[in-house]
């Protein structure tokens, strides 16, 4: 996070690129350091060896007469063409054979432990002089020396090579390994960072194209085969989105214009009243009369107003519903109660068939999403034919069918039936704004319900299904 702000993607990927290269190389240097570091160790133990070895052959081959000065000359030819090398010979009462010149080897041989044999694991390093020194003390019986008294006698060797040229190498050339390592690792972490913004100029080009789309631009799409195909995704997302904000902008574009229409109606045909009405005097009956045609303008608006009301709150929870258990039909019977004159004024029958168990559901809420139902139904059948309304029920659920026979609504608006602000009629010619089935279908949805419409050969049928435990 910088300053709160999750850092960008340019430095997330330059930051996990860096973190990998430098721990890989890290991890290459070390191991090259000491596989290096271990050659060395060998070749040193290899040279140590082959001098003791040198050693033990001179003192073995030596003739069992010969005196110590004849044995030290021997063994000062015992070891040639080896440099910075050093080794020393006591005898089995400590006493000095051989050393040759260099380090102390003395006290090297009285405070190391012997050893058997000469590995890397048990080498003894130390420093004199400025220099440093590797090492071992080896025992070693000779048979074959000095059999005046009949038994063998056991000899000390030291044997040491000088690490200082070593130690350089290693030093330069563990300054050059690392030097490369950090100048690999800014260099890929360089190289990661530029990448990184190439990689992301597809979508600073996208961002470019975004960003002029307008609202009245939402025609135009992205095309996903001129993306990389790590972005063809987001553009198909982003369409899908366009698509859905076109159809909402459009409606919303249609229901400003429908509700100007619905609005500027009464509005006008108040004025109008109001004027006629000041333009003279008159009796207490003509201004009752004027005054109850306002106050149906009045009801008319107040109504539109509260259906957006509703359908705003339901959008936001706003609503809290009060489930009961409640009867679908006795709700149904109440509904063709009070449509009843209505009904009959227009010719047509209202019929009620079939049963369903009681539901958990909000009285007023489906009341309100029925009659909604059952009063488009009455204005869109044809004189002399009937509103059907159909119970049934499944294991989980109660099933409300409404049938009516008139228009059919055509096949392309179906999907659009229930949409907020839509009006199968373009002419404007119906009340309201197109927002009952959508408060219908909001309601039904508050229920965990659904609802579909079919519309063919003159008849259409809304399908309600409730689950009997909302």
């Amino acid at each position: 996070m910088i300053n709160g702000r999750p850092a960008s993607l340019v430095l997330r990927v330059t930051v996990l690129v860096g973190i990998a290269t430098i721990g890989s190389l890290l991890a290459l240097g070390i191991f090259v350091q000491r596989s290096i570091a271990l050659h060395f160790v060998e070749l040193e133990t290899e040279e140590l060896r082959v001098i003791s070895e040198s050693v033990q052959s001179t003192l073995n081959s030596s003739t069992a007469n010969k005196g110590a000065s004849e044995l030290a000359i021997d063994l000062e030819g015992a070891v040639s063409g080896h440099h910075g090398v050093y080794f020393l010979v006591a005898d089995d009462k400590n006493s000095l054979v051989y050393a040759t010149p260099g380090p102390d080897l003395i006290s090297i041989a009285n405070s190391v432990d012997t050893v058997e044999s000469i590995e890397r694991n048990v080498l003894h390093d130390w420093t004199e002089g400025g220099s440093a020194y590797s090492g071992a003390v080896l025992k070693v019986p000779v048979a074959d020396y000095n059999l005046v008294q009949g038994v063998s006698q056991e000899f000390t060797i030291v044997v040491a090579a000088l690490m200082d040229e070593h130690f350089r190498f290693l030093e330069g050339f563990n300054k050059t390994l690392w030097s490369i390592i950090t100048s690999v690792s800014l260099f890929a972490i360089l190289a990661a960072w530029i990448a990184a913004r190439q990689a992301h100029a597809p979508l600073h080009a996208l961002s470019a194209k975004i960003s002029t789309i307008s609202s009245d631009k939402l025609h135009l799409r992205l095309e996903p085969s001129k993306v990389p195909i790590e972005l063809a995704e987001l553009v198909d997302s982003f369409n899908k989105m366009i698509v859905k904000m076109e159809d909402v902008f459009e409606r919303l574009s249609n229901f400003s214009a429908d509700i100007a229409h619905e609005f500027r109606t009464p509005i006008t045909n108040i004025i109008t009243q109001t004027e006629v009405s000041l333009g003279k005097a008159r009796d207490v009956t003509e201004y009752r009369e004027i005054l109850y045609s306002n106050l149906e303008e009045y009801e008319r608006m107040a109504k539109m107003v509260s259906d957006m009301l509703f359908l705003a709150q339901t959008d936001n929870g706003l609503i809290k519903p009060t489930f009961n258990y409640l009867s679908i039909r006795d709700v149904i019977e109440g509904i063709f109660e009070y449509y009843e004159a209505w009904s009959e004024e227009q010719d047509v029958t209202l019929k009620l068939s079939g049963h369903c168990p009681e539901i958990f559901g909000d009285d007023s809420m489906l009341r309100r999403a029925l009659s909604n139902l059952i009063s488009n139904a009455i204005d869109h059948t044809n004189q002399g034919q009937s509103v059907e309304v159909s119970l049934s029920s499944t294991n989980n659920s109660a099933l409300i069918t409404i049938k009516n026979f008139g228009k059919e609504i055509k096949t392309e608006q179906l999907p659009k039936i229930f949409d907020r602000f839509y009006q199968a009629d373009p002419s404007r010619q119906r009340q309201g704004a197109g927002l009952g089935l959508a408060i219908v279908k909001s309601i039904i949805e508050i229920h965990s319900g659904s609802i579909t419409v079919t519309s063919d050969k003159g008849m259409t049928s809304f399908a309600i299904e409730l689950p009997k435990n909302a």
